[in-house]
């Protein structure tokens, strides 16, 4: 089944052609959630791993074992990309199928290496242009075992450069746009904070045996920081004259608004909130070299001091802004001191504003609800504050109803919710470059339902219904591919 979208007899006919002609779209995808084969053909365990075989980590109890089988279904997933237009794809490499053991001195897996250069080939044979992404949250669990992981700087850093390296040497003479960090910032928040996803540490010891959130956070997004910077100046000094292509850092962020616009403290919140999500990591590399002073003010000597050789490799240490963004909270700010375990800006965040404004639909995910106009003023506040180009990473939504058994039916397949959603973040993206703004490349999140981490497989975010009980994991397309197919084409001006 497919969907034809026409734009010309609507008021989107005046943005046709708004999007620079070498704007490139498509979807990302997270090697832990999609490939399966957690154990094939060399593969060493990653963070993710040993946590989905913990009882009690998933929603659902579910693994990442078979996950969507991208793996072993790779050529059949080009394909149905290729059918969907799609410029380019964004996906992550397994640090672990490729070092097994993870570490600088550790023997490489052929296998690994081979399964990327044929997927690279695949893309780059079908005119799909390969995003790649370093790391996305699964640490060899090697690394985590012999040193704690990114809790160790001195020690992580030559093994992630080794790894980032050999990455560069392999696939650097197809992949012209390489990402180091996904998200930086979630993978600590929930990581070591909350300690609801992998390695699952925090101060709450009835969810984990070990940690610190108040010190932790902080010390492995220093280490992520560093490492990151340590890899760009890597490729920057010997891969990129000959290869050509870019590098830099998705960082994450949703948009905060005051919970009371006429309220100064919540209107100070609400930005403080901001640099708490966003500037904690873009302010060291795209503004002042350093972290934001309304952290420094609250978190003290908890949160790291950079050297000066340190502060100088990390700024400008990225040649673009990688943004995910979904949703828009309201921010009310909090009397007193805050708890020693908060990591928002001794802030509260609220689904309804003090004239009991919604902050938008609900979607089938708690957090996630539409807020395009959120999303456009977070697109004009980046761009303000940093003034880079923006690479539009991430961005999506889960939608009600859609766990059912196969063949889905014609309405869940018909996912209306889903395409209002892309249609009005699309139009807030395509006035903000009308305003000015810098906006090179939107990806959907995402392709196929997968594995969404600790939710396990209740969390479909995908723009392709997956059978999760069938063996060969059976794609049904959505009508929001075929929308945001036609809707790019809309966008994008023609040569």
């Amino acid at each position: 089944m497919t969907w034809a979208h026409t734009f010309e007899s609507s008021p989107d006919a005046n943005l046709r052609g708004t999007l620079r002609p070498d704007f490139h779209w498509g979807f990302a995808t997270a090697a832990a959630q999609i490939e399966g084969a957690w154990n094939k053909d060399g593969k060493g365990e990653s963070i993710w791993d040993k946590f989905c075989h913990t009882r009690g980590k998933v929603k659902d109890g579910s693994t990442n074992e078979d996950a969507t089988r991208a793996y072993d279904l790779f050529k059949q997933d080009v394909a149905l990309m290729k059918s969907f237009g799609v410029s380019a794809y964004r996906f992550s490499l397994a640090w672990s199928r490729i070092i097994p053991l993870g570490g600088a001195e550790d023997p490489v897996n052929e296998k690994g290496v081979a399964y990327y250069n044929n997927l690279i080939d695949e893309l780059v044979a079908n005119g799909i242009t390969p995003f790649v992404t370093l790391f996305h949250w699964d640490t060899p669990q090697n690394l985590e075992d012999r040193y704690g992981g990114m809790l160790n700087q001195e020690r992580y850093t030559p093994d992630f450069v080794r790894y980032a390296r050999l990455c560069f040497e392999r696939f650097g003479d197809r992949v012209k746009h390489w990402i180091t960090y996904n998200e930086p910032g979630v993978y600590t928040l929930a990581g070591y904070a909350a300690g609801v996803h992998a390695p699952a540490r925090s101060s709450f010891r009835e969810r984990n045996a070990e940690g610190d959130s108040s010190t932790e956070t902080f010390t492995v997004a220093h280490t992520e920081l560093v490492s990151h910077a340590h890899a760009v100046k890597v490729y920057r000094e010997e891969f990129k004259e000959k290869q050509g292509g870019q590098i830099g850092i998705t960082l994450h962020g949703n948009f905060s608004e005051p919970w009371d616009a006429n309220d100064p403290q919540d209107v100070e919140a609400a930005q403080r909130a901001r640099e708490f999500e966003i500037a904690w990591f873009a302010d060291p590399i795209y503004g002042s070299g350093d972290y934001p002073q309304s952290m420094r003010e609250q978190l003290g000597d908890r949160l790291p001091s950079f050297t000066d050789e340190e502060r100088a490799l990390v700024k400008g240490s990225s040649d673009f802004y990688g943004m995910n963004t979904y949703t828009t909270f309201f921010v009310r700010h909090l009397d007193g001191p805050a708890d020693i375990n908060d990591h928002l800006g001794n802030v509260e965040k609220l689904d309804t504003n003090s004239d009991d404004k919604s902050r938008g639909a609900e979607s089938d995910t708690y957090w996630l609800r539409t807020a395009p106009e959120g999303f456009g003023k977070l697109l004009r506040w980046i761009w303000d504050r940093y003034h880079v180009p923006i690479f539009m990473t991430e961005n999506g939504t889960t939608a009600k109803g859609e766990h059912v058994k196969a063949p889905p039916p014609e309405s869940i397949l018909d996912d209306k919710f889903r395409v209002e959603y892309f249609h009005s973040y699309l139009r807030e993206l395509t006035c903000a470059v009308l305003d000015g703004v810098d906006i090179r490349s939107y990806f959907a999140w995402t392709f196929t339902d997968n594995w969404e981490w600790a939710a396990g497989y209740e969390d479909r975010f995908g723009c392709t219904w997956i059978d999760f009980e069938s063996e060969e994991k059976t794609r049904y397309p959505k009508r929001s591919s075929y929308f945001l197919r036609d809707y790019f084409g809309h966008l994008i001006r023609k040569n």
